[in-house]
């Protein structure tokens, strides 16, 4: 057959100008056609998105809650608590009343003056009262750890005329005197059953200005860890941790990097401690940046031959020492000053072993260390479920506070807690130190959160504002800031998802009461 060929129609010059005539008409029949079309698509777009996508998830997609049951407080109400996850970072309601019983809004109890930082802590979220503290339930009693700390006083001032004679030292400079009103014995004395200092410890400041300040009069290499820490101890008789600057602020690690061989960051330190106080945690010691005299402050006090022998010039003539460890304390990894000032943070040091006995207990999330295995937690699907029978995560605060940590660690973006310290004398109940920082969910901790994601409050700006008080300038960069909030919501969302799965009732443990006759809420 052939082919047919195509017809084309030939119109006449009359006929091609009606049609032109008649071209506006059609014209719009067309525009109308496709406003129609897409007034349709636009519908269906969002009954997919709003309506059906909604209900695949849930059919098909059920793995998002790990620990589904956390802890049952009540029967479930999945539809209030869907109600009430709409918006994840606008519900922040807390029944709070006032005296003659009316709720009060959170501008209301916050006011309208101050800094963020002053209204977020007079936030009713900030001021949760702990019931009344009994002295067996304070850490340290006074009596008992002023008597200590003199005789290590005493002792460390022997000590030191003995090493001076011997190095025929006649300066005297680094004898001391016990003053117990110091701030780092003050914070000793606050550490209690529920924190390391209360919300409104005036001293906690002294004594971030004090180590930001104090001569330094003896330092030393700490015995443990992968990487270059050291002790130093003021003329006051105080103690910090000392991490030194290894990277600058915007460096970042290298994506094929294995996470646990990265540098520690001093100035994840000292963010640490802030966000930790603005999440109401209050469980990682006072930290402040610092700038110090490696020649004057470690070289010229340190009574370690160790240490004093691995002090060198750099050929760009900077002071440099470095010191012995598992991993990052070879000669090129060493620290080197400008000349020899160097950058880093001072983390305060809680009581020793002997006067608090501390338990430290592996983390059941902990990471894989090697490469070739992975955790349990990592392939069994039924772990949490595992966990939750087992002691001493089967009763009390003790999985709580493992997820306060998870949040906490998840924020700060460490990856590495592989233990938990806990004070042997509070038990099963106390709270988890966040030591090493540089690296189902509580009611309370929950509304906190969601409170940090409103634009009044929100987590970077407090941060930002908060990090203005440390002696170093920039501890954080913008993208770090603008990180946390990113992180938080994505925390607030995987929570959310639990709730409209087990109902609110399943996921978020209530450790918090309305007291009506006093007008305030009370921690359990």
């Amino acid at each position: 057959m052939l082919p047919r060929r195509k017809k084309r129609l030939l119109l006449s010059p009359g006929k091609t100008q009606s049609l032109q005539q008649q071209s506006p008409g059609i014209m719009w029949m067309r525009r109308d056609r496709l406003v129609v079309t897409l007034i349709l698509a636009t519908g269906f777009i969002a009954d997919l998105y709003f309506n059906i996508l909604p209900k695949v998830q849930e059919k098909y997609f059920k793995n998002d809650c790990t620990c589904q049951d956390f802890k049952t407080t009540g029967e479930s109400n999945s539809s209030s608590s869907r109600d009430n996850w709409q918006n994840p970072s606008t519900d922040t309601r807390l029944p709070i009343t006032s005296e003659a019983g009316t709720l009060l809004s959170a501008q209301t109890q916050t006011g309208a003056t101050g800094s963020q930082l002053q209204r977020l802590f007079s936030h009713p979220l900030y001021n949760i009262q702990t019931p009344d503290l009994r002295p067996e339930e304070y850490l340290l009693q006074r009596e008992e750890t002023l008597n200590y700390y003199i005789r290590k006083v005493s002792r460390w001032n022997r000590h030191q005329r003995y090493y001076n004679t011997a190095a025929n030292i006649s300066a005297t400079a680094q004898v001391v005197s016990f003053e117990p009103e110091s701030s780092w014995v003050k914070f000793h004395m606050g550490i209690n059953r529920y924190a390391l200092y209360s919300r409104d410890d005036p001293n906690i400041d002294q004594l971030l200005k004090d180590m930001g300040k104090i001569d330094i009069i003896n330092a030393v290499v700490k015995p443990s860890g992968h990487h270059l820490k050291l002790s130093l101890k003021f003329q006051d008789f105080g103690k910090a941790m000392f991490k030194p600057m290894r990277q600058e602020r915007d460096e970042e690690t290298p994506e094929d990097f294995f996470y646990f061989i990265d540098f520690q960051r001093h100035n994840a330190e000292i963010a640490a401690f802030h966000l930790d106080r603005i999440l109401d945690f209050r469980r990682v010691p006072p930290v402040v940046g610092r700038f110090i005299n490696i020649t004057k402050d470690i070289l010229n006090t340190t009574r370690s031959e160790d240490l004093k022998s691995v002090f060198f010039t750099s050929p760009a003539n900077n002071v440099c020492f470095f010191a012995k460890c598992l991993y990052m304390c070879k000669t090129e990894y060493a620290v080197c000053g400008n000349p020899d000032m160097l950058e880093g943070s001072l983390s305060a040091y809680v009581p020793g072993l002997t006067l608090a006995p501390r338990f430290s207990i592996p983390n059941p999330w902990i990471r894989s260390y090697t490469f070739a295995n992975k955790e349990e937690w990592e392939v069994n699907p039924h772990y949490c479920d595992t966990i939750k029978q087992l002691y001493p995560y089967n009763s009390g605060n003790r999985l709580l506070n493992i997820i306060d940590m998870a949040i906490f660690d998840f924020l700060i973006g460490n990856m590495d807690r592989h233990h938990y310290e806990i004070f042997t004398k509070f038990g099963d109940d106390g709270f988890l130190l966040h030591f090493d920082n540089a690296r189902g969910v509580k009611q309370s901790t929950l509304l906190r959160l969601k409170l940090l994601s409103q634009a009044e409050f929100r987590l970077s700006d407090l941060m930002r504002e908060s990090l203005l008080r440390d002696n170093l300038p920039l501890v954080l960069t913008e993208p770090h800031l603008l990180a946390l909030d990113r992180r938080l919501q994505r925390i607030l969302k995987a929570v959310q998802k639990c709730v409209k799965k087990y109902g609110e009732p399943h996921v978020v443990a209530e450790d918090i009461t309305e007291t009506q006759q006093h007008g305030h809420v009370t921690a359990r």
